[in-house]
Protein backbone atom coordinates (compact mmCIF):
# COMPACT_ATOMS: atom_id res chain seq x y z
CA UNK A 1 0.00 0.00 0.00
CA UNK A 2 2.61 2.37 0.56
CA UNK A 3 4.42 1.96 -2.38
CA UNK A 4 0.99 2.22 -4.02
CA UNK A 5 0.65 5.56 -2.58
CA UNK A 6 4.20 6.44 -3.68
CA UNK A 7 3.76 5.58 -7.06
CA UNK A 8 0.41 7.59 -7.87
CA UNK A 9 1.64 10.83 -6.14
CA UNK A 10 4.95 10.27 -8.12
CA UNK A 11 3.06 10.51 -11.21
CA UNK A 12 0.86 12.75 -10.70
CA UNK A 13 4.04 15.03 -10.15
CA UNK A 14 5.63 13.61 -13.41
CA UNK A 15 2.51 13.88 -15.65
CA UNK A 16 2.57 17.23 -16.56
CA UNK A 17 5.86 17.48 -16.85
CA UNK A 18 6.36 14.34 -19.21
CA UNK A 19 3.05 14.76 -20.93
CA UNK A 20 3.79 17.44 -23.43
CA UNK A 21 7.22 15.63 -24.70
CA UNK A 22 4.82 12.82 -26.05
CA UNK A 23 3.87 14.29 -29.10
CA UNK A 24 7.22 14.24 -31.40
CA UNK A 25 9.56 11.90 -31.72
CA UNK A 26 12.33 14.28 -30.71
CA UNK A 27 10.37 15.11 -27.44
CA UNK A 28 9.90 11.23 -26.62
CA UNK A 29 13.51 10.88 -26.50
CA UNK A 30 13.58 13.82 -23.63
CA UNK A 31 10.55 12.45 -21.87
CA UNK A 32 12.48 8.78 -21.57
CA UNK A 33 15.23 11.57 -19.74
CA UNK A 34 12.53 12.28 -17.18
CA UNK A 35 11.40 8.69 -16.85
CA UNK A 36 14.80 8.12 -15.64
CA UNK A 37 14.01 10.89 -13.11
CA UNK A 38 10.84 9.06 -12.25
CA UNK A 39 12.48 5.65 -11.56
CA UNK A 40 15.47 7.08 -9.39
CA UNK A 41 11.95 8.74 -7.57
CA UNK A 42 10.98 5.61 -7.48
CA UNK A 43 13.89 3.90 -5.92
CA UNK A 44 14.49 6.68 -3.53
CA UNK A 45 10.92 6.55 -1.85
CA UNK A 46 10.28 3.02 -2.12
CA UNK A 47 13.65 2.57 -0.75
CA UNK A 48 14.77 0.15 -2.95
CA UNK A 49 18.66 1.02 -3.65
CA UNK A 50 19.89 -1.72 -6.03
CA UNK A 51 22.78 -3.09 -6.65
CA UNK A 52 24.57 -4.62 -9.73
CA UNK A 53 25.98 -8.10 -9.04
CA UNK A 54 27.32 -7.81 -12.74
CA UNK A 55 27.73 -4.58 -14.82
CA UNK A 56 28.73 -5.16 -17.95
CA UNK A 57 29.72 -2.95 -20.94
CA UNK A 58 26.64 -2.24 -23.37
CA UNK A 59 27.23 -2.24 -26.83
CA UNK A 60 26.21 1.47 -28.98
CA UNK A 61 22.53 1.41 -29.56
CA UNK A 62 19.83 0.84 -30.52
CA UNK A 63 19.56 -2.93 -28.85
CA UNK A 64 17.21 -5.39 -27.12
CA UNK A 65 17.07 -5.83 -23.42
CA UNK A 66 15.65 -9.29 -22.59
CA UNK A 67 14.94 -9.95 -18.70
CA UNK A 68 13.06 -12.27 -16.67
CA UNK A 69 9.70 -10.67 -15.35
CA UNK A 70 8.65 -11.59 -11.32
CA UNK A 71 7.60 -8.13 -10.04
CA UNK A 72 6.32 -4.70 -11.41
CA UNK A 73 9.27 -2.94 -9.81
CA UNK A 74 11.27 -4.38 -13.21
CA UNK A 75 9.26 -2.00 -14.65
CA UNK A 76 9.77 0.98 -12.68
CA UNK A 77 13.84 0.33 -11.81
CA UNK A 78 14.53 -0.23 -15.53
CA UNK A 79 15.04 3.21 -16.94
CA UNK A 80 17.53 4.03 -14.02
CA UNK A 81 19.44 0.79 -14.23
CA UNK A 82 20.20 1.18 -18.22
CA UNK A 83 19.77 5.22 -18.75
CA UNK A 84 22.40 5.29 -21.24
CA UNK A 85 20.14 4.42 -24.37
CA UNK A 86 16.70 5.82 -24.88
CA UNK A 87 14.28 2.78 -24.90
CA UNK A 88 10.91 1.56 -24.92
CA UNK A 89 9.04 -1.36 -23.67
CA UNK A 90 6.98 -3.99 -25.24
CA UNK A 91 4.22 -4.89 -22.75
CA UNK A 92 0.96 -6.61 -22.97
CA UNK A 93 -2.29 -4.26 -24.17
CA UNK A 94 -3.94 -5.13 -21.21
CA UNK A 95 -2.33 -2.36 -19.48
CA UNK A 96 -4.32 0.47 -21.90
CA UNK A 97 -7.28 -0.14 -19.50
CA UNK A 98 -5.82 2.12 -16.63
CA UNK A 99 -6.73 6.14 -17.55
CA UNK A 100 -3.14 7.64 -17.12
CA UNK A 101 -1.37 5.35 -17.60
CA UNK A 102 -2.36 4.45 -20.88
CA UNK A 103 -1.26 7.91 -22.10
CA UNK A 104 2.44 7.38 -21.36
CA UNK A 105 2.19 3.69 -22.46
CA UNK A 106 0.80 4.54 -25.84
CA UNK A 107 2.62 7.42 -26.58
CA UNK A 108 6.13 6.16 -25.70
CA UNK A 109 6.07 2.58 -25.58
CA UNK A 110 4.15 -0.31 -27.36
CA UNK A 111 1.65 -2.22 -27.10
CA UNK A 112 1.33 -6.20 -27.39
CA UNK A 113 -2.50 -7.71 -28.15
CA UNK A 114 -1.37 -11.65 -27.64
CA UNK A 115 -3.70 -14.03 -29.29
CA UNK A 116 -4.90 -11.33 -31.86
CA UNK A 117 -3.36 -12.28 -35.29
CA UNK A 118 -2.88 -8.40 -37.06
CA UNK A 119 -2.61 -6.57 -33.87
CA UNK A 120 0.16 -8.77 -32.85
CA UNK A 121 2.28 -8.17 -36.19
CA UNK A 122 1.67 -4.59 -35.85
CA UNK A 123 3.10 -4.60 -32.51
CA UNK A 124 6.16 -6.36 -34.05
CA UNK A 125 5.97 -4.00 -36.96
CA UNK A 126 5.80 -1.27 -34.95
CA UNK A 127 8.89 -2.14 -32.71
CA UNK A 128 11.06 -2.72 -35.93
CA UNK A 129 10.42 1.03 -36.68
CA UNK A 130 11.50 2.07 -33.49
CA UNK A 131 14.96 0.13 -33.43
CA UNK A 132 15.64 2.25 -36.88
CA UNK A 133 14.81 5.31 -35.19
CA UNK A 134 17.46 4.27 -32.87
CA UNK A 135 15.44 3.66 -29.85
CA UNK A 136 16.32 -0.11 -27.90
CA UNK A 137 13.47 -2.08 -26.56
CA UNK A 138 13.04 -3.75 -23.48
CA UNK A 139 11.23 -7.14 -24.03
CA UNK A 140 10.09 -9.59 -21.03
CA UNK A 141 10.50 -12.36 -22.81
CA UNK A 142 8.51 -14.79 -20.66
CA UNK A 143 5.10 -12.56 -22.06
CA UNK A 144 4.01 -11.47 -18.74
CA UNK A 145 4.87 -12.04 -14.69
CA UNK A 146 4.41 -15.61 -14.53
CA UNK A 147 1.11 -17.05 -12.65
CA UNK A 148 0.95 -20.22 -10.79
CA UNK A 149 4.67 -20.96 -10.48
CA UNK A 150 6.87 -20.61 -7.31
CA UNK A 151 8.69 -17.35 -8.28
CA UNK A 152 11.55 -16.49 -9.17
CA UNK A 153 11.14 -19.60 -11.48
CA UNK A 154 11.30 -19.17 -14.96
CA UNK A 155 8.95 -20.08 -17.56
CA UNK A 156 10.29 -20.80 -20.89
CA UNK A 157 10.40 -17.48 -23.35
CA UNK A 158 8.47 -16.56 -26.35
CA UNK A 159 10.56 -16.01 -30.00
CA UNK A 160 9.17 -12.00 -30.64
CA UNK A 161 12.72 -10.90 -29.36
CA UNK A 162 14.82 -13.09 -31.23
CA UNK A 163 13.02 -12.79 -34.33
CA UNK A 164 13.49 -9.21 -33.66
CA UNK A 165 17.02 -9.17 -33.47
CA UNK A 166 17.62 -11.12 -36.16
CA UNK A 167 15.68 -9.10 -38.92
CA UNK A 168 17.27 -5.67 -37.23
CA UNK A 169 20.65 -7.07 -36.50
CA UNK A 170 21.22 -5.77 -33.64
CA UNK A 171 22.93 -7.28 -30.03
CA UNK A 172 20.96 -8.68 -27.39
CA UNK A 173 21.34 -7.46 -23.93
CA UNK A 174 20.20 -10.08 -21.27
CA UNK A 175 18.74 -8.74 -17.68
CA UNK A 176 18.52 -11.02 -14.33
CA UNK A 177 16.21 -9.50 -11.74
CA UNK A 178 17.29 -12.04 -8.89
CA UNK A 179 14.84 -11.17 -5.93
CA UNK A 180 12.06 -8.03 -6.99
CA UNK A 181 9.69 -10.28 -6.79
CA UNK A 182 10.27 -10.31 -2.38
CA UNK A 183 10.64 -7.01 -2.74
CA UNK A 184 7.27 -6.43 -4.23
CA UNK A 185 4.99 -9.23 -5.15
CA UNK A 186 1.68 -9.20 -7.77
CA UNK A 187 -0.90 -6.20 -6.05
CA UNK A 188 -3.50 -8.85 -6.55
CA UNK A 189 -1.86 -10.68 -3.86
CA UNK A 190 -2.33 -8.25 -1.10
CA UNK A 191 -1.25 -11.28 1.37
CA UNK A 192 2.17 -11.55 -0.71
CA UNK A 193 5.50 -10.46 -0.16
CA UNK A 194 6.60 -6.95 -0.24
CA UNK A 195 9.00 -4.61 1.75
CA UNK A 196 11.94 -2.25 1.51
CA UNK A 197 15.45 -3.79 0.47
CA UNK A 198 18.19 -3.98 -1.81
CA UNK A 199 17.34 -5.55 -5.26
CA UNK A 200 19.98 -6.98 -6.86
CA UNK A 201 20.18 -7.15 -10.57
CA UNK A 202 22.97 -8.55 -13.71
CA UNK A 203 23.54 -6.68 -16.50
CA UNK A 204 25.29 -9.62 -18.78
CA UNK A 205 27.52 -9.39 -21.06
CA UNK A 206 25.58 -8.62 -24.59
CA UNK A 207 24.97 -11.18 -27.49
CA UNK A 208 26.77 -9.34 -30.65
CA UNK A 209 24.85 -9.58 -33.76
CA UNK A 210 27.46 -11.66 -35.19
CA UNK A 211 26.06 -14.49 -32.44
CA UNK A 212 22.73 -13.77 -33.53
CA UNK A 213 23.30 -14.06 -36.79
CA UNK A 214 25.11 -17.38 -36.39
CA UNK A 215 22.54 -19.31 -33.95
CA UNK A 216 19.06 -19.68 -35.38
CA UNK A 217 16.08 -18.19 -33.41
CA UNK A 218 15.65 -21.10 -31.19
CA UNK A 219 19.15 -21.82 -30.33
CA UNK A 220 19.22 -17.83 -29.85
CA UNK A 221 16.37 -17.79 -27.22
CA UNK A 222 17.53 -20.91 -25.22
CA UNK A 223 21.03 -19.41 -25.25
CA UNK A 224 19.65 -16.31 -24.05
CA UNK A 225 17.10 -18.30 -21.78
CA UNK A 226 20.37 -19.92 -19.78
CA UNK A 227 22.42 -16.69 -19.50
CA UNK A 228 18.75 -14.91 -17.63
CA UNK A 229 17.98 -17.64 -15.92
CA UNK A 230 21.76 -19.01 -15.39
CA UNK A 231 21.98 -16.54 -11.54
CA UNK A 232 18.40 -18.03 -10.56
CA UNK A 233 19.60 -21.40 -10.77
CA UNK A 234 22.92 -21.00 -8.86
CA UNK A 235 21.40 -18.98 -5.94
CA UNK A 236 17.75 -21.19 -5.64
CA UNK A 237 19.36 -24.26 -6.80
CA UNK A 238 15.97 -26.00 -5.80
Amino acid sequence: MYFGICFLISLFVFYPIIFPFLFSEKGRKKAFKLFVAWSWCVRFFGFYPVKKMVSSALPKGPYIIVANHASYLDIFLMPSILPTHPFLFLGKSEILKYPLIKTYFKRLNIPVYRGKGIKAAKSLILASKALKKDWSLVIFAEGEIPKGIEHPRMVPFMDGAFQLAKNANVPIVPVTFLNNYKRFSDPEEMDGPAGPGVCKVYIHPFISVEEIISLDKEELNQKCFDIVNGPILEKFPD
